[in-house]
């Protein structure tokens, strides 16, 4: 898979995962409000988003951005993913799960092009 492919889906997984749960919350009395902390991973999205023409252009430094951008989303997502799995959540483990899948193949399509690039000079 391309880098830039890898980088859009991760995009794109990171901004519909999130805008699903917060459209789809439902309140319980331990918890009576959406937290604004689920949109942190949409915002890494968009960033990675707008990293995707740079990234296309072999641009080194946005690809490095949007390499610290996807490994800090996918550290922040373990807490999550792991209250959702104690919590038996299955539709929350569902959606951070694929966050992390995704996060985790851009991860290594980029470490892949970047080893490739090092090759080439």
């Amino acid at each position: 898979m391309k880098t830039e492919k890898a980088n859009f889906i991760n995009a794109l997984v990171l901004i519909i995962m999130p805008a699903w749960a917060f459209f789809t919350f439902e309140a319980t009395d331990a918890k009576p409000h959406q937290s604004v902390t689920a949109f942190i991973p949409l915002f890494f999205g968009v960033i990675l988003l707008l990293c995707q023409k740079g990234i296309r252009n072999e641009n080194k430094v946005i690809a490095h951005i949007a390499v610290l951008i996807t490994l800090i989303g996918l550290l922040g997502l373990f807490m999550p993913f792991k209250a959702a799995i104690s919590e038996g959540r299955e539709l929350s483990i569902f959606r951070v799960g694929s966050m992390i899948l995704t996060g985790i193949i851009a991860m290594i399509t980029f470490i892949k092009s970047f080893i490739k690039a090092r090759k080439k000079s």
